[in-house]
């Protein structure tokens, strides 16, 4: 299988995780979409879904799923939502496409997160993929210099791009995550952060890994 064939199979697998009848977050980003999709096939079996991005909430509704405000619903059986960095203990990644903060969002406010990712995803160590920090745009400078001073890296503004919810957000490149969860309380701690990509200290639950002979399924 190439990496699209990897991403469609991951995504057929997912739909085993989803349960009927309730609420099902849905992640952003080139696997989320094909896992949408896939929802699109069944979406008479579930009540609706809760978005992580403006983009897909939109290509939910072009299938004609309910998409909720998550202030308007009870809970969310499960959260799915792609990656693009993850380790063997399912920490992850996560805000290549800007939504990291919303995605965190309905992750935590959801009983179960699955990962679905290509076998690429997979590394021994997370960091070689820039780590995403949401700033807010008054406290750009000082958040780079706090995360130089803390964590090391190279803190970039990623040009011309501003998130669903009107903030900034830098990339921090040449990394090496020894550890994490520290590295993500200690970014979470920096004055004008409002979240970084790290899912560490709430990993996945489940990882759905596409590889050349099928999808593995870690825990």
């Amino acid at each position: 299988m190439n990496q699209d064939e990897m991403k469609q199979a991951v995504a057929r697998a997912a739909i085993e995780y989803v349960v009927p009848g309730t609420i099902i977050g849905v992640g952003t980003g080139s696997t989320a979409n094909c896992f949408i999709d896939e929802l699109a096939k069944i979406k008479g079996k579930i009540e609706g879904t809760v978005a992580s991005s403006v983009a897909s909430a939109e290509r939910l509704k072009g299938h004609g799923i309910p998409v909720f405000d998550l202030n308007a619903v009870d809970g969310i059986s499960v959260y799915i939502d792609g990656a693009d960095e993850t380790n063997k203990h399912l920490h992850l990644v996560k805000g290549g496409g800007g939504a990291l903060t919303r995605e965190k969002i309905v992750a935590a406010a959801s009983d179960k997160f699955v990962c679905i990712a290509d076998e690429s995803k997979l590394v021994d160590r997370l960091g070689k993929f820039p780590l995403p920090v949401e700033v807010i745009p008054m406290a750009r400078s000082l958040v780079a210099r706090e995360i130089i001073k803390k964590i090391g890296g190279e803190p970039v503004l990623r040009e011309g791009f501003t998130t669903d919810n009107g903030n900034i957000i830098l990339d921090i490149h040449n990394l090496d995550i020894m550890e994490p969860v520290k590295t993500e309380e200690i970014l979470n701690g920096i004055t004008g952060v409002v979240t970084n990509g790290l899912f560490a200290i709430k990993p996945a639950n489940i990882l759905l890994l596409g590889c050349q002979d099928g999808v593995r399924t870690l825990e």
